[in-house]
C-alpha cells in the first residue's frame, strides 16, 4: 500500500481520528496536508507527527465552514503540489438535546461543519482530482447516520445522515472521471470529543453496554478504514459505506 507520490488532505487532522488518519496515510509514504481550522493547532499536530517519524506532513489553516477560508486551501494545494489524491472530509462537530432542546444556532452550526464542510471540501478537490486523472474522497459519518441510538442529537444523527446520502450522489455523479467517493460511519470512539461531551462515566457505561463487541473503538481502528478507501487498493470501491462500530448498528 506504499503511496511515495501521494498527497492526502485531512481535515480537523489536530486530534482524534483526523490526527490518527494522517499518521496512517504517513506511515503509508503519503504526503499528508494536515488542516485544522488554526494554523497553531495544525503546526502541533506536524511537530507531534514528525517526532513519530512522519517527515512528510505540512499545516495547514482550514475552517471548513468557511468557503473562502476552503478556497484559499484549495489554490495552495495546487500552487505547492499541484495535485491531491485523497481528501478526508473529517472535520465535525456532536451535538447534545432533543429536538426541543436544540437551538437553532446550534442545529445551524452542527450543519456548517459536518455537512457544509464536507460540501465544501469536496467542491474544491474535484476539480484538482479530476486535472491529475481521478482520486478518493472519504467522508467521516457515523454510526448515527445509519441508526440513531436513544438519546442521540437529531442534529447530530441529521447532518451525519445527510453525509452519508451527499457521498453516494457525490459518487455516482464522478464515478466516470475515477473520482471515488464512500463514507466512513464509526461507532463510539475512545477520543478527547467522546469524554468532553459525555462526562458522566455511568453514561459512558451505559453507552459501551450497547456495543456488541462490549468496549469503545479506537481512533485507529477507523483510520485503518481511511486508509483502505483512500488507496488504490479500494479502487472498484464508491458509493460505499464503512461500518466501524462494534456491532452498534446492527442490532
Amino acid at each position: 500500500m506504499a503511496a511515495q507520490n501521494k498527497i492526502a488532505l485531512i481535515t480537523g487532522a489536530n486530534r482524534g481520528i483526523g490526527l490518527e488518519t494522517a499518521r496512517q496515510l504517513g506511515q503509508q509514504g503519503y504526503t499528508v496536508l494536515v488542516a485544522a481550522r488554526s494554523l497553531e493547532k495544525a503546526e502541533g499536530a506536524v511537530t507531534e507527527l514528525k517526532t513519530q517519524g512522519i517527515e512528510r506532513a505540512v499545516p495547514l489553516a482550514l475552517d471548513v465552514s468557511d468557503d473562502a477560508s476552503v478556497q484559499a486551501a484549495a489554490a495552495e494545494v495546487t500552487e505547492k503540489f499541484g495535485k491531491l489524491d485523497a481528501l478526508v472530509n473529517n472535520a465535525g462537530i456532536t451535538a447534545r438535546g432533543n429536538v426541543e432542546e436544540t437551538s437553532v444556532a446550534d442545529w445551524t452550526r452542527t450543519m456548517d461543519i459536518n455537512v457544509k464542510g464536507a460540501f465544501l471540501g469536496s467542491k474544491q478537490a474535484i476539480p484538482i482530482m479530476r486535472a491529475g486523472g481521478g482520486g478518493s474522497i472519504v467522508n467521516i459519518s457515523s454510526g448515527a447516520g445509519i441508526a440513531p441510538q436513544p438519546g442521540t442529537s437529531g442534529a447530530y444523527a441529521a447532518s451525519k445522515g445527510a453525509v452519508r446520502i451527499f457521498s453516494k450522489s457525490t459518487a455516482i455523479q464522478y464515478a466516470a472521471e475515477n473520482i471515488r467517493c464512500n463514507s466512513v460511519h464509526p461507532g463510539p470512539i475512545e477520543t478527547d470529543m467522546l469524554r468532553a461531551t459525555r462526562p458522566d462515566e455511568n453514561n459512558l457505561e451505559i453507552m459501551k453496554g450497547r456495543v456488541p463487541l462490549g468496549r469503545f473503538g479506537r481512533a485507529e481502528e477507523i483510520a485503518y478504514g481511511v486508509l483502505y478507501l483512500a488507496s488504490d487498493e479500494s479502487s472498484f470501491v464508491t458509493g460505499s459505506e464503512l461500518v466501524i462500530d462494534g456491532g452498534r448498528t446492527a442490532q
